[in-house]
This record gives structure tokens, C-alpha cells and sequence, in this order.
């Protein structure tokens, strides 16, 4: 009997110590910090309870919360911006999220303030899309895409919109313009 309890202690304790609490900023397939991909614009300010939560299109009308909302620390540093799959339904749930404070970082230790050698020492690329101004760069197995502008390319990828970038022609010390995750709406 005493040898049971004592297992069971040890079983029990061994569960407490090994669950901690989620780093706020770690960066998964399907979760950012304590936010998931399956939770509803309306649970925002729950999981964002501590911060400063702006919501940019909201209804006024509205009583619960709904469209783009910005998430800000109490000192006023912007840390997210949030984008539902649908603005004007509280119970869409985040499809776009543009990460702003370099605390935010991947399982591989990509954040926001991470150059393009970051990128190719830890990913694989999937799709370069070239725009007017910029080239979005999409990463295998992850929820990641990234825009590098076109101003840090070589000069001769910045004009010619026909031309495909290959990442290889990316400067390593090539910054991110926009740091992002990107998720698809649950099914209905």
C-alpha cells in the first residue's frame, strides 16, 4: 500500500513539474502563444486580458468583439494585429496575424527583427510571390510567410514585375517588412 502511494506521489508530481506555463510568445503550426487557430475573434479579450486590445472596424453596436483588432502591451508597444476571416462575425476566427515585437519566435527562433540567412539556415520555401513592391516568401511546414521589400534586392530584381525571384537572390541581411502567420478558417 505504502508502495502505491508513493508511486502515485511520484506520478503526480512529475505531471506538475513537467506542465508549464506556455511561453506567450513561442510560435507553433496553429498557435501563437496562448492563442490558437481554432479560438473565435470574441475570446480575444480573454486571452489578451493583461494587454491594451484596439479594435480597428468593430461596430459600434457591436457587444461582443469583432474585425481587426491591434494588441498593444500596457506600456503602448505594439505587439499583433489580428485579421478574422470574417469582420463582422464574433465567432469568425483569426485567419491573418502580422507579428510587430520581436519577442514573438518560432520553435527555430525566427522573429520579426530576423534577416533572410535566418530564414534559409532554418526553412525550406515553398512559393516566392513577387508583387509591386515586394517579394512574399511562403515556408514549408509552417504557418509563416514573410515580405522582404523589393528595396533590399539587387537592383536589377526591383523593376522587371515579370521576373521570378529565387530565394537564392536574396541578400542574406535582407530585413522583413512583415512578419506573419498565416491560418485557414476552420471549417463550418
Amino acid at each position: 500500500m505504502k508502495k502505491t502511494l508513493l508511486i502515485i506521489g511520484i506520478v503526480s508530481l512529475a505531471f506538475v513539474q513537467c506542465k508549464k506555463d506556455s511561453d506567450p510568445f513561442l510560435i507553433k503550426n496553429g498557435s501563437i502563444g496562448n492563442l490558437t487557430n481554432e479560438m473565435k475573434v470574441k475570446q480575444i479579450d480573454s486571452i489578451f486580458a493583461t494587454d491594451s486590445i484596439v479594435k480597428i472596424n468593430s461596430s459600434p453596436n457591436a457587444l461582443e468583439t469583432q474585425g481587426e483588432v491591434e494588441i498593444y502591451e500596457k506600456g503602448g508597444k505594439q505587439l499583433l494585429l489580428l485579421s478574422p476571416d470574417n469582420e463582422s462575425d464574433p465567432n469568425s476566427t483569426i485567419k491573418n496575424i502580422q507579428i510587430f515585437d520581436s519577442r514573438y519566435k518560432t520553435e527555430k527562433g525566427l522573429t520579426s527583427a530576423s534577416t533572410w540567412k535566418d530564414v534559409k539556415a532554418n526553412y525550406t520555401v515553398d512559393n516566392i510571390q513577387t508583387t509591386i513592391n515586394a517579394v512574399v516568401i511562403f515556408l514549408k511546414e509552417t504557418d509563416v510567410y514573410l515580405t522582404i521589400d523589393k528595396k533590399s534586392l539587387p537592383e536589377e530584381l526591383r523593376y522587371n514585375l515579370d521576373l521570378k525571384v529565387e530565394a537564392s537572390q536574396i541578400p542574406d541581411d535582407a530585413p522583413f517588412k512583415y512578419f506573419m502567420i498565416g491560418w485557414e478558417p476552420a471549417a463550418k
